[in-house]
């Protein structure tokens, strides 16, 4: 086949690789260059680091829906565009452009998760089995018919990034076969029920603001699911303190107050339960061991945080 491919996030680099090693790749399409870190240096996309170091042409549109991007798109006459973690919303026109249309690799079991963050939803949410759907791209966001899905287990202690990794490889392998079944006219197609669909918005830092008037498992789960971006925290003292790694306890306190503080780790109270802080960050700090960041607070058993 002849792709257009449209990525922008790492996410996307498995499914470019197993596209160019397939098929013809026409162009990639990737998101501007934006600046990055704190420096706010201007750098590639990683599709765009990959796709230029593989030879292949690379388009940066602004916006996709004026005529002369579309009438661009259209003279590079693609079978399909293959669309994975682009991050504009796709013209009508060009739903209509290709043969075979625009083929999408979402990271969740649709009709669940729709939306931007559908990894971290599943984490957040306590879910024990997640995984990856190939399907036709609609007007509506993540609601176009699917092809085909592939389910994956999510493991007791991971995190949206440990997740993510699993999962963009599984969708480079699904997509792999839904072009493969739809050039031989045997792919299925789907329509989604609305009635099961859930969202997974994007996340904001507030999203992430720990509350630990909850069970700890809950905690837990948003913790994972908030790593590595947008993050977890905890207000202590003046500061929004990153937790990047915690492990649910039995022991019981007050919620917010330290019950405990060891090598491996500060035991805070929760609404059911405890957590063990492992992992935790200060701004503009380096990540350090729970009990280390206690000493250098002078945090003592008993006092509260979160306050």
């Amino acid at each position: 086949m002849r792709i257009v491919f449209m990525g922008t996030p790492g996410f996307a680099l498995p499914s470019l690789a197993q596209v160019r090693q397939e098929h013809d790749i026409a162009a990639v399409i990737t998101q501007p260059d934006r600046p990055r870190g704190r420096g706010q240096k201007y750098s590639f996309s990683p599709v765009k680091k990959m796709a230029l170091e593989a030879g292949l042409t690379v388009l940066q549109p602004r916006r996709l829906g004026t005529a002369e991007v579309l009438d661009h798109l259209e003279s590079l006459q693609a079978d399909a565009f293959v669309v994975v973690a682009f991050g504009q919303k796709i013209p009508p026109r060009l739903l209509e452009m290709a043969p075979y249309g625009c083929i999408n690799v979402h990271p969740s079991l649709l009709p669940k998760y729709r939306g931007a963050a559908p990894i971290n939803a599943a984490i957040i949410n306590g879910r024990a089995v997640t995984g990856v759907t190939t399907m036709y791209l609609s007007l509506e966001w993540d609601a176009g018919d699917i092809i085909l899905q592939v389910e994956e287990k999510i493991k007791p202690r991971d995190t949206a990034g440990t997740l993510q990794e699993r999962l963009s490889l599984k969708g480079a392998e699904l997509l792999s076969e839904t072009l493969r079944q739809l050039a031989a006219g045997t792919a299925p197609r789907l329509a989604q029920n609305e009635d099961e669909a859930t969202f997974a918005p994007k996340l904001s830092k507030e999203d992430g603001r720990l509350d630990f008037r909850k069970p700890a498992r809950e905690l837990d789960c948003l913790i994972r699911g908030m790593n590595p971006r947008p993050g977890a925290y905890a207000r202590i003292g003046q500061e929004d303190v990153k937790v990047w790694q915690a492990v649910p306890q039995r022991e019981t306190g007050s919620p917010g107050q330290i019950l405990g503080a060891e090598k491996s780790g500060l035991l805070v109270g929760c609404g059911e339960g405890s957590l063990r802080l492992e992992k935790v960050q200060r701004p503009n700090s380096r990540v350090v061991p729970g009990l280390d960041f206690a000493n250098g607070l002078r945090l003592r058993v008993g006092d509260y945080i979160n306050r």
